[in-house]
């Protein structure tokens, strides 16, 4: 089970206070056009090993990212949803999904800490479990989106294949 984002966020700033790193606060650092190193936060999920290796580095500058779970990324996701071309149930199974995130409308769902060294950007991130449910429900919808790309050919539709 995922620490209570919240609170590891207040402990995560306390522990940057004290060991006096400088903190930026970024967007997500792992789409960035720098090589992403990605720490094993499944195995070793306490950020502390993460920023040790920044200071044994001798690395002072951290980014910190916070996401927070809107109820605009439901809007989005529903409109989406809208738009696609599947079966009643398949659009209604959905639906309920996305609409069971709702409750955490406001929650932080993802933090990141990042720092860059010799052209690479190294980053921690942890996610809570709903919202890697959230990601899948996302990955549905843009899969179902390419299928309707793929039959509609090249031109979307509007040509004739003859």
């Amino acid at each position: 089970m995922r620490p209570n984002l919240d609170s590891l966020t207040e402990e995560i700033q306390q522990y940057l206070d004290s060991e006096q790193f400088v903190v930026f606060r970024s967007y997500s650092r792992s789409g960035t056009d720098s090589p992403a190193v990605l720490w094993d936060s499944d195995r070793y999920p306490d950020f502390r090993m993460f920023l040790e290796c920044a200071a044994k580095l001798g690395v002072r500058l951290v980014t910190f990212f916070q996401r927070e779970f809107t109820s605009e990324h439901r809007e989005n996701a529903l409109s989406q949803l809208d738009d696609l071309d599947l079966s009643r149930e398949e659009k209604r199974d959905l639906k309920r999904r996305i609409e069971e995130l709702a409750v955490y409308e406001g929650f932080l769902c993802e933090i990141e800490l990042a720092f860059d060294y010799e052209g690479h950007t190294y980053v921690f991130d942890l996610e809570t479990e709903w919202y890697e449910e959230w990601n899948e429900i996302m990955d549905e919808l843009e899969d179902s989106f390419g299928e309707e790309d793929e039959e509609d050919g090249p031109y979307g539709g509007y040509f004739s294949n003859n």
